[in-house]
């Protein structure tokens, strides 16, 4: 029995697709990397850029209060940028307190 030469192309595009269909199904499977750095060290990076928002906040609010620079618009976007940053970390404090009061009154 003689196959056709286009259904054994077929075919044979039919086996490389099943190897990369094996290939995903089993990068899928596989367990990610351990992360490498902690939570607590991504907390202190991140509190660390907050600080350093509010610290160019200020030196930019001075130099433009004492006429070294006069770029309003750059001024503006790092005060969003410090404003909304320190927002969302004192969300972030006051869900982290909730949760710790939440745990406290858990009776054992």
């Amino acid at each position: 029995m003689a196959m056709s030469p286009l259904a054994l192309s077929a075919y044979r595009n039919a086996m490389t697709g099943a190897g990369s269909i094996d290939t995903k199904v089993a990068r899928s499977l596989a367990k990610p990397a351990a992360p490498s750095e902690g939570f607590g060290q991504k907390l202190m990076d991140s509190l660390r850029n907050v600080n350093d928002m509010q610290n160019q906040k200020a030196d930019m609010v001075q130099s433009f209060a004492s006429g070294q620079t006069e770029n309003v618009h750059e001024l503006m976007i790092n005060l969003q940028k410090a404003g909304l940053a320190m927002q969302m970390t004192t969300t972030v404090r006051g869900k982290v307190l909730e949760a710790y009061k939440e745990l406290v009154k858990m009776q054992f």
